[in-house]
């Protein structure tokens, strides 16, 4: 009889541990590394600089044909809400082509900062990402507010987008 109980009073104790860690890791907020990135054109941009702002770091391909349909979608977003604090930094993945991203980049008119990951560790450093488009907004204090695999919802996002900015 005790040693049903001492059984049943583990397992209530793992459980418990097992509930306070899952409940901490859904409701902490995810610091967003302080990587730098290097544009297309030379220029270096810091995490750390663009605090006060709402930056969505996307990660995308040239050859991937969802990354492709979202770009119209990604432009007209950042003309409407770059004058309010937002930016966007397109990194290509480092198994794409420079000519191609470049390629792109000029053909496409991409307004906002875009670079490639010829190395691979930005994708590592932004939670080994491997999928194509994956998506991280992170807040004006630079933690992460979301992260979205796939082709973004613009009607959610501009919501969150919305709301964020005015904080």
């Amino acid at each position: 009889m005790a040693r049903l109980s001492l059984k049943r009073a583990v397992i209530v104790l793992i459980a418990i541990i097992v509930i306070v860690m899952l409940a901490w890791m859904l409701t902490r907020q995810t610091a967003v590394s302080s990587d730098s990135f290097t544009t297309l054109s030379g220029e270096k941009i810091r995490l750390q600089k663009l605090r006060g702002k709402i930056v969505l770091v996307t990660f995308w391909a040239t050859s991937c044909p969802a990354c492709i349909k979202e770009m119209p979608d990604l432009i007209q977003t950042y003309q409407k809400y770059h004058e309010r604090g937002f930016e966007i930094i397109a990194v290509a993945m480092s198994y794409d082509s420079l000519q191609y991203v470049k390629a792109f980049t000029t053909k496409n008119k991409l307004p906002f900062s875009v670079v490639w990951d010829a190395d691979g560790q930005l994708a590592k450093s932004f939670d080994g990402v491997r999928l194509t488009p994956t998506a991280f907004l992170i807040g004006k204090d630079g933690n992460l507010i979301s992260q979205t695999i796939g082709i973004i919802d613009f009607s959610k996002f501009h919501a969150v987008l919305n709301s964020a900015l005015l904080e």
